[in-house]
């Protein structure tokens, strides 16, 4: 190479990242470069596998944005998917605030839909409209999510135990429990008789949420529960003297404790918060979808791990957990078609999932791979009280 085509392709290089900066700066994407890059960085390892196993991985993209979007129903279904993850996210995101590890999200999902599927038959709720029985099977799967959270919130603050031991005990005891609640035949507790498989009892018809889009799962009002939520999380945590003390709690507990604040107060009504935004989405689900699919012990596997990989996705922000749910929901409802038009297993996405939790725990590499300087990225760190 010349000294003149070197010259040439330097000026290019600072060209180019001039022009990098500049995007980054005017659309002021800093705080989301970590997440986006990781995102593209996990695509192009997956189609590195599916090349290696001989498939197309232009074509199997392909097939899976057609699954994601391909068509209004398809848009609502990849939405519907979402709204119970954005619950699960959020549940981890507001812990994450406070400095505490919860990986309960998976359990109290579980109770939360369970009371709400309880509250939901209940016979009184038969006689009553909409607007009371809808609101009582919200708030009974909030408080059963949230019952779920401040056990380990307690046990933290008082013994000193570690959420992250309590909440994965508290997954299985929830797990066995809704199970034996659900399945009991001798005696039947909550399971429906007439039913041919474990589920509960259909709740009453004015306790089932209004319908948005008829789609496959049904897109319910229940989204504009979460949103809802989640702004008023933002809200709260930016704007009150409880989120400034929840997340000074979070980077420092002991200056916290110093300047006055009650760190143990924090701790169980931040975890009892966790449960109640696990509980709620649990709920919502329960309200939505209860005219064609009663509560199954199965619904939630898996929903309340996830949370923890779109809460780093969102970088532990309520707002960010929108989008990043989304995603989550739409790669899920996309797979099938994927598989089916490109012969790519639907693993495959879990795998990108995987891998995007991977580059965004470790950011160092996508910093090197993309020049994304330290001070970009929206950094997102959790106290020392947190990490194992």
């Amino acid at each position: 190479m010349t000294e003149r085509e070197r010259g040439t392709g330097g000026r290019l290089g600072r060209a180019l990242g001039g022009l990098r900066r500049s995007l980054v700066e005017g659309f002021k994407l800093q705080p989301v470069l970590v997440p986006l890059y990781a995102i593209l960085l996990s695509f192009v390892v997956g189609g590195i596998l599916i090349a290696i196993v001989g498939a197309n991985p232009f074509k199997a993209y392909y097939w899976l944005v057609q699954g994601m979007l391909g068509g209004w129903e398809r848009v609502a279904s990849s939405i519907a998917r979402s709204v119970p993850y954005i619950g699960s996210a959020l549940a981890l995101a507001f812990a994450f605030r406070a400095g505490l590890f919860n990986i309960g999200a998976e359990g109290q999902l579980l109770v939360g839909g369970i009371v709400a599927a309880w509250a939901g038959t209940w016979s009184w709720m038969l006689e009553v409209p909409g607007v009371v029985a809808i609101p009582v099977i919200l708030i009974a799967g909030a408080a059963g999510g949230a019952l779920w959270g401040f056990i380990p919130g307690l046990l933290r603050a008082t013994t000193g135990a570690h959420e992250v031991i309590s909440t994965i005990m508290l997954n299985w005891i929830g797990l066995f429990m809704v199970r034996w609640l659900v399945n009991s035949r001798d005696p039947i507790i909550l399971r429906d008789a007439a039913a041919s498989v474990p589920r509960t009892r259909p709740i009453t018809p004015t306790g089932i949420l209004p319908e948005i889009y008829d789609s496959q799962p049904t897109l319910h009002w229940g989204l504009f529960v979460m949103l809802a939520v989640c702004v008023l999380v933002a809200y709260v945590l930016k704007r009150t003297n409880f989120g400034f003390e929840t997340i000074t709690v979070g980077l420092n507990p002991h200056a916290a404790h110093y300047a006055g604040m009650s760190v143990n107060k924090i701790i169980i009504l931040s975890m009892t918060l966790s449960g109640a935004f696990a509980g709620l989405a649990a709920a919502g689900e329960v309200s939505g979808m209860g005219a064609t699919q009663p509560y199954q012990p199965g619904h939630f596997i898996t929903m309340g791990f996830d949370g923890i990989a779109i809460a780093l996705l969102a970088r532990g922000n309520p707002i960010g957990i929108i989008p990043a749910s989304l995603l989550w929901g739409a790669l899920l409802v996309g797979a099938p078609l994927m598989q089916q038009q490109a012969g790519v297993s639907i693993d495959i996405v879990r795998i990108i999932q995987s891998m995007v939790l991977l580059f965004v725990a470790a950011d160092a590499i996508v910093r090197f791979i993309f020049r994304v300087r330290s001070d970009e990225g929206g950094a997102f760190q959790m106290s020392e009280e947190v990490t194992l």
